[in-house]
């Protein structure tokens, strides 16, 4: 299979996953990126099913829309009982590296307020080590420079990606050179460092499940 028939085919096994569970009042989160377009178009044929959902992105609220699937603020609703998003590396443990398309402040939002996080990948994103992906951070715009600085300190080569404004406002660091062997710690210190947002590690809020695309089919990885 090619990457996309691999996304293709572990969007289709998150909507098998999650489809004898819809309900009429349900409210799902959908995440951003290339295999959760292919989710959400999917999951279109079944909207008669559910209520609507919440969106990590405008991108994929705007794709939502555009189906005919109501999309809701994140205030709006308490939980969300299932989240199905990409992810740009993941290690054995679920951990996860995510915002490769800038949505990584809003994809952990949604991902706190879920149930279940389902990550639909393709086999090149599985790892070790979390940090050959490099590792996006949403930064307050006036605090760029001095967030560089800090990240040096911590052993990182953050590069500004330019042209590249969140949806929040933001600006994203994307720091290169890592070996990220306690992603929950790294996480928490990056965090600390005034005028962060948030960063890309998902260690305190990883997967519950992974829906692997291999050449040879689908493989469902489920957290020990």
């Amino acid at each position: 299979m090619t990457q996309d028939e691999m996304k293709k085919a572990v969007a289709q096994a998150a909507l098998d996953r999650i489809l004898p569970h819809l309900e009429d009042d349900m409210i799902l989160g959908i995440g951003t990126g290339s295999t959760a377009n292919f989710f959400i178009d999917a999951l279109a044929e079944h909207k008669l099913r559910f209520d609507g959902a919440v969106a990590s992105s405008e991108a994929s609220a705007q794709r939502l829309q555009a189906h005919g699937i109501p999309v809701y603020d994140a205030n709006s609703v308490s939980r969300l009982p299932f989240y199905v998003d990409g992810a740009d590396e993941f290690d054995p443990h679920f951990n996860l590296i995510k915002g490769g398309g800038a949505a990584l402040t809003r994809e952990k939002i949604v991902a706190a307020l879920s149930g279940e996080f389902i990550c639909i990948v393709d086999s090149s994103k599985k790892v070790d080590v979390l940090g050959n992906f490099p590792l996006p951070v949403e930064v307050i715009p006036m605090a760029r420079s001095y967030v560089a600085r800090e990240l040096v300190k911590l052993g990182g080569d953050p590069e500004y990606r330019e042209g590249v404004t969140t949806d929040n406002g933001n600006v994203i660091l994307d720091v290169y050179n890592l070996s990220i062997t306690d992603p929950k710690a790294f996480e928490q210190q990056l965090n600390m460092i005034t005028g962060v947002v948030t960063n890309g590690i998902f260690g305190h809020r990883g997967a519950d499940v992974v829906l692997m695309g291999t050449p040879e089919g689908v493989q469902t990885l489920n957290k020990a």
